[in-house]
């Protein structure tokens, strides 16, 4: 392959001269040590969650942190989610099952469950984790010294995502690659303007103080991407975030079929990525086009290289794509 051939890959290629900016992992919250502190509400919104709400109750029941309850929101699901968390809490005292109630006017469903879980919560810490997360038993205690060590209201992290099928390989480190050239921790931190700092609903621990002086989940309540929006909330009351790694901590697996991937994060990129441009209406009428064109971008290699193994004539571009599929 001489230098000529590697001229239509300059474009995927040259994004690589920062990676090693984006592949520092710190701060990492393996860094700091884990605590026993104060009592823990962990909230679990979940609806139609059946396929992995067990796991990921069981992964949370087995911290090593002591002081903690934890309470699943069941979201007006329709399939075993509520039976099996009910049969669960049965056997384990710390964990309390909250079927939820109709979604008032003005109010997506995600922020509405976490909204009841904290109301259900009784405790002056509060953790709002997901279904189809696994936490490690350290995870908590890691968390809690972060919310101290760090001084701050609000703790959030990077989990390592499980990628099984073809499409979730695929799609999902694209996704991953521009939320950390556009959100990685060590900048987001430092984050003076609304549209630089992030949290991820995943894993959000915050004091309840803290909480309530942002407004609470009705802050958000129509927000869709109600995460992003709690943290620009945090921002605008003057209450600090850490935002850190914790690939070693924690796992998620979003979305486990193509229409899966498709209707999340066209919904939460849309809708979020309006919130992450200057507030110009010109420029946030661009989003779902630089959206779709960065997706497209980082998807014109593989597609070229299933063309060619197809059969499909593609010349001299072949090797090029090859060559950015590699690396990409």
């Amino acid at each position: 392959m001489g230098l000529v051939d590697l001229l239509p890959a300059l474009p995927w290629l040259a994004p690589f001269a920062g990676l090693f900016r984006l592949a520092n992992t710190r701060p990492n919250l393996s860094d700091i040590a884990p605590i026993d502190g104060a009592p823990v509400s962990v909230v679990i919104p979940a609806r139609n969650e059946a396929a992995g709400i067990e796991t990921a109750v069981r992964s949370i029941l087995a911290s090593t942190y002591h002081a903690f309850e934890v309470i699943v929101v069941d979201d007006r699901s329709t399939d075993d989610t509520a039976a099996i968390v009910g049969g669960l809490a049965a056997r384990e005292p710390r964990l309390r099952l909250v079927l939820g109630e109709a979604l008032p006017d003005g109010w997506y469903g995600k922020p509405w469950a976490c909204a009841q879980g904290a109301r259900a919560g009784t405790n002056a810490l509060l953790l709002f984790t997901d279904a189809d997360t696994r936490h490690q038993p350290e995870l908590l205690g890691r968390a809690v010294a972060a919310l101290g060590q760090e001084r701050v209201g609000l703790v959030t992290v990077a989990p390592h995502q499980r990628c099984v099928t073809f499409w979730e390989r695929l799609i999902m480190p694209q996704i991953w690659l521009l939320l950390a050239v556009r959100y990685h921790p060590s900048r987001v931190n430092h984050a003076r303007r609304e549209r630089d700092i992030i949290a991820n609903g995943q894993f959000i621990l915050t004091t309840r103080e803290a909480y309530e002086t942002a407004g609470t989940h009705a802050a958000v309540r129509h927000e869709v991407a109600e995460d992003l929006a709690l943290a620009q909330a945090y921002l605008r009351h003057g209450l600090g975030l850490h935002f850190a790694f914790a690939e070693r901590l924690m796992e998620t697996r979003m979305y486990q079929s193509l229409p899966q991937l498709i209707e999340g994060w066209s919904k939460n990129i849309y809708l979020g990525g309006r919130r992450s441009f200057p507030d110009e209406p010109a420029l946030r009428a661009l989003v779902p086009v630089i959206v779709v064109t960065a997706l497209a971008f980082w998807l014109v290699p593989p597609v070229i290289l299933l063309l060619g193994a197809a059969g499909i004539e593609l010349g001299s571009l072949a090797k090029p794509a090859l060559l950015a599929m590699g690396l990409s």
